[in-house]
């Protein structure tokens, strides 16, 4: 059994080749629910349909996000009537979201409307929210008078392109882990961070109270993967993030933020010469090839944290 902590386009690419090389039934992703925002009078969960629909074969392989061969004709719509169109959502995309929407206001927790959806686009992973609970980051941009923005106001209307000072998990406090979610990670084999951004993708799921808990305790069968390769980001504004938080935008940052709760981190051949330095944060440092260009590539990483986690090196 393995269970996968993850945020999107990085999680949802590592997925598609742990599929490739374990029983997909086997594995449970633990999806980060920070970034869910309420639009239009949807309740939209980017991180959970990125990972869906990547599983499915339905993304679009461009963005990453979002579904293929999209038409957005109500986003057109909405601009003629002066809408908020910031945050764009596709013709298609709207039906998830309209879905997802009226089965909460039916009273269904989210983690049972998300297994439908998954189920929906025939996908076998077990993909559950970190909380059925409402948990929000929020951002703090200190060039604007220190305005406190929702996370998608900061990455998509923002363009992730200002300053951050502060990231605040709003409602973490007295949320609870989504159903399944911690017997996922007690009873799993093998527990994976997979390569999502360390603070706003990874760190909101673990400020649910019990999730942080619950994965120190299997430390020594967690395997994380680092998301910075080269001292940047393959994708989105975690090295500039880290830095502007305090934290070194390198492996050993990352080594630092998850030596409590990782016993391994795998990083690319890029950083090799950085492994000594991550071993002195406590942790063992695997180098290989970790930029998931293709699916190939993504099995191929997938493989080496599954051996990695046996011992097999």
């Amino acid at each position: 059994m393995i269970a996968v902590i993850a945020g999107g386009v990085g999680a949802a690419r590592f997925l598609t080749g742990l599929v490739q090389v374990a029983e997909p039934a086997s594995i449970t992703a633990i999806v980060n629910v920070g970034d869910d925002l309420e639009l239009h009078g949807l309740h939209v969960s980017p991180d959970i349909d990125t990972v869906t629909y990547t599983l499915a074969g339905a993304a679009d392989p461009e963005r990453g996000w979002g579904l293929a061969d999209e038409s957005w004709r109500a986003m057109e719509a909405l601009e003629r009537y002066g809408g908020a169109s910031w945050f764009r959502l596709g013709d298609l995309d709207l039906g998830t979201h309209l879905y997802r929407t009226q089965r909460l206001l039916d009273g269904a927790p989210l983690s049972i409307v998300t297994g439908e959806i998954a189920r929906a686009w025939d996908v076998e992973v077990a993909i559950v929210p970190a909380t059925d609970d409402r948990l929000r980051t929020m951002v703090t941009l200190p060039d604007e008078g220190g305005l406190e923005v929702g996370f998608q106001e900061y990455f998509v209307q923002r363009r992730h392109a200002v300053r951050v000072s502060a990231l605040r998990f709003d409602g973490a406090t007295t949320a609870r882990p989504a159903p399944g979610v911690l017997d996922a990670i007690t009873g799993a084999d093998t527990v994976v961070v997979a390569p999502s951004n360390p603070l706003v993708s990874i760190d909101p799921i673990l400020a649910v109270p019990g999730i942080r808990d619950a994965i120190a305790a299997r430390r020594d069968r967690v395997v994380a993967v680092s998301p910075i390769v080269a001292g940047a980001a393959l994708k989105g504004p975690a090295d500039r993030l880290m830095s502007e938080l305090g934290h070194e935008p390198t492996v050993v940052g990352v080594a630092r933020l998850y030596r409590e709760i990782a016993a391994t981190l795998v990083v690319d051949e890029a950083d090799r010469e950085l492994a000594p330095a991550v071993e002195e944060e406590g942790l063992r440092c695997v180098t290989a090839p970790a930029i998931m260009s293709d699916l190939h590539a993504a099995s191929v990483l997938a493989e080496t944290v599954l051996r990695t986690a046996r011992g097999v090196t």
